[in-house]
């Protein structure tokens, strides 16, 4: 088995919507879903990882990021969109210990970061549905982390670098796991299980466009492309389509994959596929960077710069503008 420099042996990106999970006999493509889950359950197996990192984009943060290091949560789960499909009982082997180091390793690398650990935490959806379908007998430790609302491009790419830190740190052969849909344009009204389609025509070639690529493994060339793809198939509840900058960074960001589509179908009009990435020694290649890379989150503004520090700077520019302009 091929492990990526940065200690993750495999990625894998999967819908976090609770039909495959709760309801799959209730439409095709639900069930198709289902039994991908199952696919790549068998893969992660076969890798035999000590570690499965989630990334879930239905955890959103607001100030920094958190990390789950609660060693054995447990509830009773209802998804707040779809409570009729009935109820999601869990408890979870979390990995406290890397969870730690993750906070961590992304505080050095400048990131607001910060564990949580009590009874009771509202595990989101996603999460749920991957941890119950991919590692149904707590196996394998796993480890959660939330998606920022606010974070762009630079900060999400830092959030990556440094789970692959910790990862190396601990010596861990991973399995990256990516919790979201493709295009996430939910039908508003009720639908009839068996008539669920993709929202659009243009969501769906979207959709089969990025599949393309990354059966191709190229998964830097589909992080590159995450601004348009969140600008033409997304509702714009956050900032970007964030889960494949994260994904990349933490994996490694060129495009030496094998890639796997296991399965594509509607999840109540979003896109939904599981599909898997492992690291080959030679693939498409690398990719020439369109934005600057970032290893250190500095942040995006210098908002929180003091007065002082302000006047400061104001005065500088005043004084070469003026400077340049006597000198003309």
């Amino acid at each position: 088995m091929e492990t990526s420099e940065s200690g993750f042996i495999k990625g894998l990106l999967v819908p976090g919507l609770p039909q495959p999970l709760l309801a799959p006999e209730q439409n095709e493509g639900w069930a198709r879903l289902r039994k991908a889950f199952e696919v790549a359950r068998d893969e992660i197996a076969a890798c035999k990882p000590d570690l499965l990192l989630i990334y879930s984009v239905m955890w959103p943060s607001v100030i920094g990021h958190q990390i789950q290091s609660h060693p054995n949560p447990k509830w009773v789960h209802v998804d707040e969109l779809f409570h009729d499909l009935g109820s999601m009982s869990y408890e979870f082997s979390i990995d406290s210990a890397f969870s730690e180091a993750y906070a961590t390793a992304a505080r050095d690398r400048g990131l607001t970061a910060r564990c949580v650990a009590y009874d009771g935490f509202p595990i989101d959806t996603g999460s749920v549905v991957a941890l119950q379908l991919l590692n149904p007998d707590n196996a394998i430790p796993a480890s959660i982390v939330s998606s920022n609302v606010y974070a762009d491009r630079a900060e999400t790419i830092v959030l990556g670098k440094a789970a692959a830190d910790a990862v190396k740190a601990q010596g861990k052969r991973a399995v990256a796991i990516v919790v979201s849909t493709l295009s996430n344009r939910l039908f508003t009204e009720f639908i009839d299980p068996k008539d669920d389609h993709i929202h659009s025509k243009k969501d769906d070639e979207w959709n089969r466009k990025m599949l393309e690529f990354l059966e191709g493994g190229r998964l830097e060339d589909v992080a590159q492309l995450s601004r348009s793809i969140h600008e033409q198939v997304r509702v714009k509840k956050v900032v970007n389509f964030k889960p494949m900058w994260w994904l990349s960074a933490a994996m490694g960001q060129h495009n030496n994959y094998e890639g796997k589509v296991h399965d594509y179908a509607a999840l109540y009009g979003t896109g939904g596929a599981v599909v898997s990435l492992t690291p080959v020694p030679h693939g498409v290649g690398g990719k020439e960077f369109d934005e600057d890379d970032v290893e250190h989150w500095h942040g995006d503004r210098s908002v929180l710069d003091s007065d002082d520090e302000q006047s400061q700077t104001l005065r500088v520019a005043g004084a070469t503008s003026s400077n340049a302009t006597s000198e003309s």
